[in-house]
């Protein structure tokens, strides 16, 4: 048997990770990572890192008899996610900030940590499944088997070590299922709502936080159309993302899409659908998750939206940890510090993070 430290939220998926590894006769001991700034967490307690989560792993971990330890990560959550987080909104990207925290404390910080105690595994409440390929010779990260809770999309990220230290009891349920699990175990936490807001934030509104931390964003500026028309007034170039449609404030007879934002210039750039057609996509710090990097184009489905199809694309590696995806189909904007997320069928080939796209090159 092995020694698992689960990384618990306080919520159902996590819970039900820790005992059915528990029940497997696994040495099990629960950590929660304190994350959030306390501002946060006041605004918050419902959060994933906050006082009301930590009470009920507590309740959890004493239901299932395991030792349960809080983890003070806020020092490096401030550096690795936060401050990254408010960056990219100031040169005119959008993060993912689950994506970081998987990549610099789930499975960075946390796994050295378990790892330096004698431990043999992480493991937390996502919904997706890591396999050994023997034909391969490596692990892979497939897709949850069920697709609507499939959370690989945000663990893109993942290495061989890493993949070979963490464990998704998970994987293989659904939502319900796991309901019916934490109901079997009498878990606490069985009827608990799940959240899908970023966890530090109030809402899963990002504007308030952004505007306390960086005001110098907070500064109106001009909508124009892509031949350079005034159409508006915005609130800050920071408060928009390429992609959005609503919330613009502009009459124009028509939906329109934003099609760029220039933090330069303070400027939104905003145009009809038949405008917001995106056709290309350059993508950086690229992983290979699951192979090596292809040294010829490769035919894959890309995501670049977490509640997205596949878009059948042709991927091409042209420089170290770089890569140019063609899409097949004309695909609605998606915005630069988004993830796309490569998939050779249920296995995730690798991913990045969208720099550019020919709408960021036609109306920069």
């Amino acid at each position: 048997m092995a020694r698992v430290m689960v990384a618990m939220s306080g919520g159902v998926d996590s819970s039900v990770a820790a005992a059915l590894l528990k029940e497997a006769g696994h040495e099990v001991v629960g950590v929660t990572m304190r994350l959030g700034p306390d501002a946060c967490l006041e605004e918050t307690p419902k959060a994933c890192c906050g006082p009301d989560a930590v009470h009920d792993a507590a309740r959890v971990a004493e239901a299932i008899g395991i030792a349960l330890y809080p983890l003070n990560l806020r020092r490096n959550f401030q550096e690795l996610v936060i401050g990254p987080f408010c960056d990219e909104y100031a040169v005119g990207r959008t993060p993912n900030p689950c994506v970081l925290c998987n990549r610099e404390l789930k499975f960075g910080h946390l796994l050295r940590l378990a790892l330096a105690q004698d431990f043999d595994y992480v493991a937390t409440g996502h919904y997706a499944i890591i396999e050994r390929s023997e034909a391969e010779g490596r692990f892979q990260l497939r897709r949850a088997a069920m697709k609507q809770w499939d959370q690989s999309y945000f663990l893109y990220s993942l290495d061989q070590f890493q993949m070979a230290h963490t464990i998704f009891p998970i994987g293989g349920m659904s939502k319900d299922e796991a309901r019916q699990v934490a109901r079997r175990f009498g878990l606490p936490v069985s009827e608990k709502p799940g959240s899908q807001d970023i966890c530090f934030l109030s809402g899963g509104d990002y504007r308030p936080f952004l505007a306390e931390r960086r005001p110098e964003l907070c500064v109106e500026g001009p909508i124009v159309t892509s031949d350079g028309k005034r159409i508006g007034t915005h609130d800050g170039c920071a408060f928009y993302t390429v992609g959005q449609r609503t919330g613009l404030g502009v009459a124009t007879g028509e939906r329109v899409y934003i099609l760029a934002l220039r933090p330069d210039t303070n400027t939104v750039v905003v145009g009809p659908k038949e405008e917001a057609q995106m056709t290309r996509v350059r993508v950086e710090n690229v992983a290979w998750t699951g192979r090596d990097a292809p040294d010829v184009p490769m035919r894959l489905g890309v995501k670049v939206r977490y509640r997205q199809r596949d878009a059948e694309a042709v991927v091409e590696v042209v420089g170290n940890g770089v890569a140019e995806v063609g899409f097949d189909e004309a695909q609605l904007p998606s915005a630069p510090g988004q993830a796309a997320v490569f998939y050779d069928g249920e296995v995730v080939a690798g991913g990045g993070v969208i720099v550019s796209s020919n709408l960021s090159d036609d109306y920069a």
